[in-house]
Formats: structure tokens, sequence, C-alpha cells
């Protein structure tokens, strides 16, 4: 099994990472090429890049990368794996944050950006179905003219499939659900290479288990998903967008509250600490004040938008609030929200040396303020650099810890805090990641938050995949 030189074998768990399950040789290659017509790579290249996300964690490549173009291509790879129990990686656009993409016991990783076809757009429904591959960008332009659009913003532009696979969310989720929400139907292949459809593409069904809800979350444990139907929505008449600044954290967190708890319907609420908002105003060429600072964003009619807008404005100044500066222009609007994207790479720009770990942690909208306070403390006392950033909205807040991977002090330090950022968001009844999905990254944490829970998902993984082919190594541990 080849094995780039970044892995940590330690942070893999209870694998046995010396001996090779399954073997990927010359014959078996030859019998995956010709499944995809040569579209497969061994170059070490290609590998190292399809055995790592965004993130801290160490790469670790697969044996070999499939391009897939059809379900059918995928099924057949599927079976053929299964047959020598060779590992199956999933893998999208390579966004991910906790090593869901590692391919921990070698194996093949199934790169679905080539099943890019949007299948359908039923407009009369509000829905669509997409091959995995697809883009939310992709799917936006090309619902522009239709008056619909697909809401779920995770910032960067991920596949469909693969936001399904993670139940990705993102800064819309205070008002449009996450991809839980608004997954109707799955195409899915299953361990064996079963190919099925998950449900109808009608709103509601009391048909049977809902093996939507189940895949979706899945990370490619239990099934590789190949085609994906949405919920759209209509595009807003107005929408209106945002910025206040606070003397206080808490002060920001406490207007986030409130607003929530008034009821008023807001489409998005981002939290930047003092921190963070250096960042941005640095890598995007702003001159906000820095210090903690909302983004808001409005969603409907001239007049509804306009209402939510004084409200919120009322509420922030109760609270402290000032320098308003609104952003109704859609150039303004996209500048605003893109750097709200590039939070991440404004943070790794403030230690161009250092590699960045990526956490989130989300709490019930009451305990908010206190835990990122707490988290803030926290971080000052442990002497590390690391932006605070959030989808506060829903009680979801990220940290991005600037960090070296080589300076073991740094690193117990690093781990220490979260770790004490997760236990605290557990202790206040939330949960060890809102977004960003367990992987590897956060597999010890599940224990915690679940229980008893956690044997129930391994007799689910067992039974759907019982020679633990499909992403092995994530979420549970088998």
């Amino acid at each position: 099994m080849r094995m780039s030189k970044w892995v940590d074998f330690t942070r893999f768990g209870d694998f046995d990472m010396t001996a090779d399950p399954a073997t990927v040789n010359d014959e078996f290659l030859e019998e995956l090429r010709a499944i995809v017509e040569q579209r497969l790579s061994t170059s070490e290249a290609v590998r190292e890049q399809h055995g790592h996300g965004e993130s801290y964690h160490p790469t670790c490549a697969p044996d070999a990368v499939i391009f897939a173009k059809t379900t059918d291509e995928v099924s057949a790879v599927v079976k053929a794996c299964a047959a020598r129990r060779v590992p199956i990686i999933p893998f999208g656009t390579g966004t991910s944050l906790e090593g869901h993409l590692a391919a921990v016991r070698g194996g093949v990783s199934i790169d679905l950006s080539q099943m890019d076809r949007i299948v359908a757009v039923n407009s009369d429904d509000m829905d669509a179905t997409v091959e995995a591959g697809v883009t939310r960008k992709q799917l936006n332009e090309h619902l522009r003219d239709t008056g619909l659009f697909f809401p779920v913003d995770p910032g960067a532009d991920a596949s469909l499939g693969g936001m399904a696979a993670t139940r990705a969310s993102g800064t819309n989720a205070v008002r449009y659900g996450t991809m839980s929400e608004n997954v109707l139907s799955l195409t899915a292949v299953l361990a064996d290479g079963r190919i099925i459809r998950t449900s109808r593409r009608a709103r509601k069904s009391a048909a049977g288990y809902d093996l939507t809800r189940l895949f979706v979350g899945s990370e490619g444990t239990l099934c590789v998903i190949t085609e994906v139907t949405l919920r759209l929505y209509g595009i807003p008449e107005a929408i209106s967008a945002a910025v206040c600044s606070f003397s206080e954290l808490e002060a920001a967190v406490n207007t986030v509250i409130a607003t929530i708890q008034c009821g008023v319907p807001v489409a998005r609420i981002e939290l930047l600490d003092d921190i963070q908002m250096d960042a941005v105003n640095k890598y995007s060429d702003f001159d906000y004040p820095v210090q903690p600072t909302l983004f808001f964003e409005f969603h409907g009619s001239t007049a509804g938008v306009a209402e939510q807008a004084e409200m919120v404005g009322d509420i922030a100044g109760d609270f402290g609030g000032s320098g308003f500066q609104w952003a109704t222009r859609p150039e303004d609007r996209t500048r605003l929200w893109q750097a709200r994207h590039d939070a991440y790479y404004a943070a790794l720009a403030l230690k161009p040396e250092a590699r960045g770990m990526a956490t989130d942690v989300c709490v019930p909208i009451s305990r908010l303020a206190e835990c990122i306070t707490e988290t803030k403390k926290d971080i000052d006392d442990s002497g590390l650099l690391a932006p605070i950033v959030g989808h506060v909205g829903d009680g979801n807040f990220h940290l991005v810890l600037l960090i070296d991977p080589d300076d073991e002090e740094e690193m117990a330090r690093c781990t220490a805090l979260n770790e004490r950022m997760v236990m605290r968001a557990l202790a206040m009844d939330g949960t060890c990641t809102g977004e960003h999905g367990v992987g590897y990254g956060k597999i010890d944490f599940l224990t915690a938050e679940h229980g008893e829970g956690v044997s129930v998902m391994r007799a689910v993984k067992t039974a759907l995949d019982p020679s633990d082919i499909m992403n092995p190594g994530k979420i549970v541990r088998v």
C-alpha cells in the first residue's frame, strides 16, 4: 500500500496500518480500467490529491483513482472491489475538513466530478435531479432564468453529492435548512454494487424506513451517492445585506439570540470575531472596524426586507451595535459574501507558514453566547492564533486554529483546546460538529455525544457493509 510521508499512523484509530487487507495489483487495475474505459490513474500526484481535504489532516493516498461517468460504472467498480475486499473512498471536490478522504487502508478513490449532468429541473414542482458531481454554483447558474435557486451554501463550491454525503449546511441554513431538509431522494450504490433509489419526488412519505435521511450524512460509509434530487426555492423579490460592528463579542452574540427569539426571518447571520475581521480586511481589501462583527442578509418582499432590517437594526442598537453598512446592489452583496466565504483562506494568510485546523460545534441558541465567550477566553489563555467565525443564527460556530503540525507542543495545546470546546458544547446539550462532519477527525467524540447510539450506528454499518470496504475508518470503527 502506498502511503504519503505526511501520514501520522497513530491518528487512524484501531487500524493495523502495517497489514494490507486487500491486494491492488496490476491484474485488478486492468480489470478496473476496462470498466471505466481507461479513466484510471495511479500517478503519485493524482493519488496524493485524492488523499486529503482542505484541513491539516495528513495525506493518505489511495492506490488508484477512478474517474466515473455513470451510475452503472460506479456499480461495476464497487462490485469488483467488493469481490476482493478493496476499500472504496468516494470523492467530490475535495473540500472536506475532518479527514473524510484519507485512504486509511488504501484502496480505490471513486472521483465523481465527471458525473456533472443536470438530469431534470421540475420548475412546477420546485425540484431538480442532478448527478453527484454537479456543484452548487453550477446548478444555480443553470437555474438562473427559471426564477428558482438552491440555497444550501457551505462556502466552497462543493459537489452536491459530497454535500449530501456530509450533510452540509452553511450561511443560509438559518432560513432554508441543511442538506438534510433539502434532499428529496438519492440514487445510491451499496457496498455490494446494488443500485437503489431511496424515495420518490413526493414532498412527504410514510412508506417504510427513511433511507434518504439515513444516507444523507453517511460520509461514504454506507454507499456511493450518484444522483441527488433537491428541493428548490423561488428567488426572493428583494435581498439586502448589512454589516454591524460591536465592541464586545458577547454583545454581538446576544444580538443574534434576540433576533432569532423575536422571530425575525433572517436568511443569514454570520459572526466574525476581531481576529477574523482583521484577516478579512487584509485578504479581501475591506476597511471594516477590527471588532466582533455580524453579517446579515434579508430575503422577502421589498416591504418585508425593510421591516426585517429595521427590527434587526433596533435590536443591534440595544446591544451597542454601530456603523451599520447596507448592501443592496447584487455586486456589493456578492463581494461581501465572497469575503465571508474566503474567511478560511484569509485566516491562513495571517500565518502563512501554518496549516489550518478547522473545527466546529453547535449548541442551542440560548447557550451560544456562553459557549463562544468561554471558547474565546480559552483561545487567549492557550496562546494560539484561532479566529472565530460562525453561522450563529443556528448556534453553529467554527475555529481555524493556525498551527505547525510538526510542533508537538503546539499540536498538544491545539488538540486540548479543541477537546475542551467540544466537551463544553456537549455539556450544553450541543453537538461535536454542526456541519463539518465526523470523518476520522472527530470519531472519538461520538461516544460522548451519542453513547449507546454509536452501537446502533455500527450495527447499521455492518448490516449494509459487512466487509467494511465503504470509506473505512470514518464515523464508527468496525
